[in-house]
């Protein structure tokens, strides 16, 4: 086992869900690194509450969907620095539209952030975890990649293609004792449905079995479970975290 420090690797870490991933991983004992692109002051806000906490933390600003900014990232800050233990792929954007209206940019960035930004730094993560052969990969998926939703035909397209990537790199990571498993939230508490009205929260609540939106702390746990030995013989698998809306 390397002497390097145990570390794991959260991308889109600065807010959300992302955060209260990187916390929670953080209180599991992890050396904690995550990206972020925009407002470097809740970067920072994440790092220090980490570090009051007793861990360690560090955030960079490096934009997923750009091939050259992840390859120099890994160079750089991880490739014989730290022991990659840990990647969550995480960092996702929206550009909601009905697809007779959807531009075609839309649907690009969408799909270069989402899709090929978790691409990027599970192949990179990838060739470091087998070489060392352990390693745990998890990615962020989402109910609608599962089940689909109007309105989202390019968040959706990505989240389910991540679906894909997953089971696809479990098969060939696997012989190296490397997981790599998927997370697929339902609708949660963020910054996104804050902005719903009182009648739409309502209606979401309804569609749910368990009669509420979820919480980030709820995705937050089943990933640090997928990240802990316990889950060692789970690979290839999608967990859905949905209160019983797809099910």
């Amino acid at each position: 086992m390397s002497e390097l420090t145990p570390t794991a690797l959260v991308t889109g870490g600065s807010r959300g869900i992302g955060r209260t991933i990187a916390l929670t991983l953080a209180e599991a004992g992890y050396q904690i690194f995550f990206t972020y692109v925009s407002r470097p002051e809740a970067a920072d806000a994440v790092v220090a509450e980490i570090e009051a906490a007793g861990g360690k933390a560090r955030a960079f600003r490096v934009d997923s969907a750009d091939a050259e900014q992840v390859s120099a990232f890994f160079a750089d800050e991880i490739k014989g620095k730290v022991e990659l233990s840990v990647l969550v792929n995480n960092a996702g954007i929206t550009r909601d539209g009905l697809v007779l209206r959807m531009k075609d940019e839309d649907f690009d960035k969408v799909l270069d952030t989402n899709l090929r930004g978790a691409f990027l730094f599970l192949r990179e993560a990838a060739k470091i975890m087998a070489r060392q052969r352990h390693g745990r990969i998890i990615n962020i998926s989402s109910v609608v990649g599962q089940m689909g939703n109007a309105g989202q035909i390019n968040y959706s397209a990505a989240k389910a293609g991540l679906i894909g990537m997953t089971k696809s790199a479990a098969k060939e990571l696997g012989g190296r004792s490397v997981t790599v498993n998927a997370v697929a939230p339902g609708f949660i508490e963020t910054d996104m449905t804050a902005a719903l009205t009182e009648e739409q929260r309502k209606a979401y609540a309804e569609a749910i079995p368990l009669g509420r939106l979820g919480s980030a702390q709820d995705i937050a746990d089943t990933v640090a479970f997928l990240a802990s030995d316990k889950a060692s013989y789970i690979t290839g698998q999608v967990i859905a975290v949905n209160g019983g809306l797809y099910c």
